[in-house]
């Protein structure tokens, strides 16, 4: 069982009184201390998931505890909320880099506002591929399964690229990554330009993306996909092998071959109410039709009919 996630606030008694009753309706568990001395001590010997340091009980401390987390490779991410003078708001975050501040005079919802933000922020970002900056493994799940349990009808796409592999070979990984950041570029473009908060966009790793809309239209979705990447794919390849048609590098026997450019491969599977019951049968199917999807040539699409009805 994960353990709970734990606050410690560093602020004066009166503070602690005000703010305690909305505070209580956090899912984590609060240590609250009015020593700095001893909140610094307790911070470094069981660091906490989120830390609120008022800094007019010592500033000198406070500035010191807060730059020495953020130069922590292992602590940078403890998000610190400072609870500020009203009349001494922060203006020079690079001096002192916390991540977000409330005031003294703030009620006791407002500052459970900004923990509850802070700890949202937190959870999205640690989940976030590092390349692209899209959800990742975690929340691809947490959309599939909610998508599933709200019985709405929608289509979960995986897309991933083909001949990528000697592609990085070839022109080195630099350039893989534009091409990954490029696909993420396209598919969010496309996914929000068309669906807003209705869609969704992951990158699972590597070339493998997943992304979520409603299931009307996913046909015009996935052509507009690949037109736009077929019309932004020549920018990454050499004037020579493009005028080529094909690139040459070393397979994995060491012999030189023939490859094409990286293509699209999407594998759609239509998520209807009671068709699925959890994550893991809509990534059974993924699997079976992406070996179907991947068989055909260049950039290309398929959508599993099979739960079809014969009227749609």
């Amino acid at each position: 069982m994960k353990p709970k996630e734990k606050i410690i606030l560093l602020v004066r008694e009166d503070l602690k009184r005000s703010w305690g009753r909305a505070l209580k309706r956090l899912k984590q568990k609060l240590f609250f201390y009015h020593k700095p001395q001893h909140a610094a001590e307790a911070v470094l010997e069981d660091p906490p998931d989120l830390l609120v340091l008022q800094e007019s009980l010592a500033p000198e401390i406070v500035y010191d505890l807060t730059k020495t987390l953020k130069t922590n490779l292992n602590l940078s991410f403890l998000p610190v909320i400072l609870v500020l003078e009203e009349e001494k708001i922060l203006k020079d975050w690079e001096d002192l880099p916390a991540d977000d501040f409330v005031t003294e005079k703030a009620s006791g919802e407002e500052v459970l506002s900004r923990i509850e933000l802070a700890f949202a922020r937190v959870h999205r970002s640690a989940d976030n591929n590092p390349l692209t900056g899209l959800p990742g493994n975690t929340t691809i799940l947490r959309a599939i399964e909610n998508k599933i349990q709200e019985g709405k009808e929608v289509a979960v796409c995986y897309l991933d690229l083909d001949h990528f592999k000697p592609f990085n070979d070839r022109y080195g990984f630099a350039r893989g990554d534009e091409i990954l950041r490029m696909v993420a570029r396209v598919l969010s473009n496309v996914v929000f330009a068309r669906y807003g908060s209705e869609g969704f966009v992951g990158h699972v790793g590597g070339d493998d993306f997943v992304f979520i809309c409603p299931l009307d239209g996913i046909e015009e979705t996935c052509q507009e996909i690949i037109r736009d990447y077929e019309a932004l794919l020549p920018s990454f390849i050499d004037p020579e092998d493009w005028e080529r048609g094909y690139f040459k590098e070393r397979d994995r026997q060491g012999k030189l071959k023939k490859f094409s450019f990286p293509s699209i491969s999407i594998a759609v599977v239509p998520v209807r109410p009671g068709r699925f019951k959890h994550y893991g049968e809509v990534s059974a199917v993924a699997a079976q039709i992406k070996k179907i999807v991947k068989a055909m040539p260049g950039n290309s699409y398929f959508i599993d009919r099979r739960d079809q009805d014969v009227s749609g």
